[in-house]
């Protein structure tokens, strides 16, 4: 492939936008094409961000031969037809979270992309940041020992809205899916594997999707991921990862810039590494060190772990009764 990655965007909402400001930082990315199915969206996004090929279909987009690689930013519901749709077309898929409504979608999606031998990965941007990069150099040099249990949370109090996609079922809404998903793979991230028991309790509200959860991932070894999410209640949004020697706080850890390690008996380490860009940047740079090392998947959340991802939340929503009508 060429020196820079050609990407296309499919989709134009607010987090297609947040991506394609992180594009611009990068030196040998460039967004080149937009997909929707809006061509008045399609030309507007363009016209904003620098994309000269705006089309008014997400088929035209996956068609287009000068794109390289598409990042999915719909909404859940169409994450699997729209990956399957541009691998099939031989694009190199980044599908943002969830990266899919359940796990039957998400082996769907995998199984296509394994058999026409195209690059996908999810869209878990957190796992690329500065700050959680150094966090799994500790981890992976046993900095605080064994780690045995991790703490985290993903809240915050949207407005009333049934109609959005926070609170639509038809949508996937809840905050298991948007921002519980994060935590989830902090969990697998932080142990290495899938957990071997799952359970959780969950607040239905009045459009019948979770409005706030606390679930708990116990691990074959004995190691607990106690964990919650929320989209109308606001929570710290920290984590903290104890283990055997020490502990690791990160403060926001789904958009971290700072970090601590603190060992027994030595003075506190921390870590502080200010974003560039939106930070959606260096998923895309992912994208791009995958496609030139002939890679098909990441190495740093392949799609085996998204699936464990997918897995986990749908063994929870069956213990809450939550079933979305696309399925």
């Amino acid at each position: 492939m060429s020196d820079v990655v050609r990407w296309g965007i499919l989709g134009c909402g607010n987090i297609a936008k947040q991506f394609a400001r992180g594009l611009a930082v990068l030196p040998d990315a460039k967004l080149v094409a937009v997909g929707s199915r809006s061509a008045e969206k399609a030309a507007a996004f363009g016209a904003e961000f620098g994309a000269e090929r705006c089309h008014a279909s997400y088929e035209a987009l996956a068609g287009d031969r000068q794109v390289d690689a598409v990042y999915v930013a719909t909404p859940h519901p169409l994450h699997a037809a729209n990956s399957i749709l541009c691998l099939q077309a031989g694009k190199a898929v980044l599908c943002e979270k969830p990266f899919t409504v359940n796990a039957a979608q998400a082996r769907e999606v995998i199984g296509v992309a394994r058999a026409c031998g195209v690059f996908c990965m999810e869209a878990m941007w957190t796992r690329f940041l500065p700050v959680i990069v150094q966090v799994r150099e500790w981890l992976a040099a046993g900095a605080v020992g064994e780690p045995r249990m991790l703490t985290a949370d993903f809240g915050f109090r949207a407005g009333w809205n049934p109609a959005s996609r926070l609170l639509a079922p038809e949508l996937a809404g809840g905050s298991l899916l948007d921002v519980g998903v994060y935590v989830i793979a902090l969990a697998l991230m932080v142990f290495g594997r899938r957990p071997s028991a799952v359970t959780g309790l969950a607040h239905l509200g009045e459009t019948g999707v979770d409005e706030q959860a606390a679930f708990v991932l116990g691990f074959d070894r004995g190691e607990l991921a106690v964990l919650s999410s929320a989209v109308r209640t606001n929570t710290p949004q920290g984590a903290r990862i104890d283990g055997t020697d020490g502990r690791i706080a990160i403060d926001a850890f789904w958009h971290a810039s700072h970090a601590v390690l603190s060992v027994n008996g030595r003075e506190p380490e921390a870590c502080d590494r200010p974003l560039e860009g939106t930070g959606y940047n260096y998923e895309a740079a992912e994208v791009g060190r995958c496609l030139r090392a002939g890679l098909l998947e990441s190495d740093v959340i392949g799609l085996d772990e998204t699936l464990a991802i997918m897995e986990t939340m749908d063994t929870l929503r069956a213990q809450w009764g939550l079933r979305y009508p696309c399925e």
